[in-house]
């Protein structure tokens, strides 16, 4: 900048020179020549200096001659504005590459904005990638821990299977005994009349006339306690599993879900205001007695507080039983029982009850009797029945037995001449026989064929020959 300034100034000055002798030699007025300068010898130079770019300010030297101060400046100012439009331009060029650098700039800082997001979007997809190995990895444990219980399920049903078919040949077993007992018995009787002079025929108790009009169901059937109406051989040997584990009470332990492990109460009633409300087996203990009794409790049925006394439901309960097992109880709780005079006797005594006998046919239809009061007399007196008036919608078919004593195989308190619990095949308050045997026979089909009508039957709801699909007998105190 400097060396354009210094050749700026040198031209300046050599062109003031010329300028100067040029005025000289056209206006003598105007400029004086010298004596000196009219001396022989005297030289004068011409300097060419090469054109330099000028880039910066420039200097004009004041040490030179003095011109002509206009021509000066003009040429100044021509020199100037060509360096100033030339500066222009030049800062014209460096503002649009400042802003083309800026632009750069801010492209960068975008694009250094959007690596970083990528960078978040990346790791965020890595760490779903993550979950979702470790998901399917879950899921495979998973998969694995369900085929294991698929296979351990399979193998309990197989098992279960096998133990269905076991205890399927059991009942075949059973059953064949149980017909060919019957058998035996009809041939004894058959032979009685022959060994002991008897020339009369054994006449067994009149049949129930009573034979309502719609029947429950039409299939007749003439088969015991299960689908088996042949006679099956004998099994000189079967395998008998050992029986269920039994409680202090005289009951098979129930499967614990139905359990109740609360009280003893007096009755189901006083478990029902005590706060129990779902059903199942709770422990009781009448007042005077000395033990405790296990019995179901019906609290879903008319307000709850209803002791089961008896219940049939499936013919897995042989009812067909002596004096001292009616007495004390038998069956299994959460399915067929009979809860036992002596606890039926203890419990009906604490004060005024009321009794109802729920039946059921085999097209699921559910009608009851109930009866305004309920008790049994003492041991003394056969437990004798004692019943109030009736209403329902199963018709009277109990109060014909009321005031009877109770009656099994090995103790006869009925008014026929023979034994109706032979008869009858169970333990009931009969009178000669009488219009309903609920601990009979339990007959699948609903009517039957028998010599003496000895299902589950209920006179005025299917007659003497329609055996029910359930009965329950439950007591309450009387509001």
């Amino acid at each position: 900048m400097r060396r354009s300034a210094w050749a700026l100034c040198a031209v300046l000055c050599l062109s003031a020179c010329s300028g100067m002798q040029g005025l000289a030699g056209e206006s003598p007025a105007r400029m004086r020549r010298s004596p000196e300068d009219d001396r022989p010898g005297k030289c004068s130079y011409t300097f060419l200096v090469p054109e330099q770019k000028i880039t910066g300010p420039i200097c004009a030297s004041s040490m030179g001659p003095v011109g002509d101060k206009d021509r000066v400046t003009r040429m100044d100012i021509a020199d100037v504005r060509d360096v100033l439009s030339r500066q222009q331009r030049e800062m014209e060029m460096l503002r649009l590459a400042a802003d083309v650098d800026g632009a750069l700039v801010s492209e960068v800082k975008l694009m250094r904005k959007e690596s970083r997001n990528m960078n978040s979007r990346v790791t965020q997809l890595y760490t779903q990638l993550l979950h979702e190995i470790i998901r399917k990895r879950d899921n495979a444990l998973e998969s694995a821990q369900l085929e294991n219980r698929v296979l351990n399920a399979t193998a309990e049903m197989l098992r279960l299977a096998a133990r269905y078919k076991e205890l399927e040949a059991r009942f075949s077993a059973l059953a064949a005994l149980v017909n060919n007992q019957s058998a035996l018995i009809t041939a004894l009787e058959e032979q009685c009349p022959r060994l002991y002079g008897r020339r009369t025929p054994l006449v067994g108790p009149p049949l129930v006339q009573v034979v309502p009009e719609n029947l429950p169901v039409n299939t007749f059937t003439n088969e015991i306690q299960r689908d088996h109406n042949r006679a099956f051989p004998r099994d000189p040997g079967p395998r008998m599993d050992p029986p269920p584990t039994v409680s202090p009470f005289g009951f098979a332990i129930p499967p614990q879900g139905n359990f109740s492990s609360e009280g003893p109460f007096g009755d189901c009633y006083q478990a029902r205001q005590a706060g129990f409300t779902t059903s199942g087996i709770y422990l009781l203990k009448a007042d005077g007695m000395e033990h405790l009794m296990q019995a179901w409790c019906e609290h879903a049925l008319d307000n709850g507080g209803w002791t089961v006394i008896q219940c049939r439901r499936d013919g897995s309960v042989n009812f067909f039983r002596n004096w001292d097992t009616y007495k004390k109880g038998f069956g299994n709780i959460d399915n067929e029982y009979w809860l036992g005079l002596e606890n039926i006797y203890s419990l009906a005594k604490q004060r005024d009850y009321r009794l109802m006998v729920e039946l059921e046919d085999w097209s699921g239809k559910k009608v009851y009797a109930e009866y305004r009061s309920f008790r049994l007399e003492p041991e003394s007196e056969f437990y004798r029945l004692r019943l109030g008036t009736y209403q329902g919608n199963a018709g009277d078919s109990l109060s014909s037995h009321n005031g009877k004593p109770f009656t099994t195989l090995d103790r006869d308190k009925d008014t026929f001449s023979g034994n109706c619990a032979h008869f009858h095949k169970g333990g009931w308050w009969y009178n000669a026989c009488g219009q309903t045997n609920l601990n009979g026979v339990w007959y699948t089909g609903g009517v039957y064929r028998s010599k003496f009508q000895d299902g589950i039957f209920w006179a005025d709801y299917g007659g003497g020959s329609y055996s029910m699909k359930g009965v329950r007998m439950m007591i309450r105190p009387i509001d």
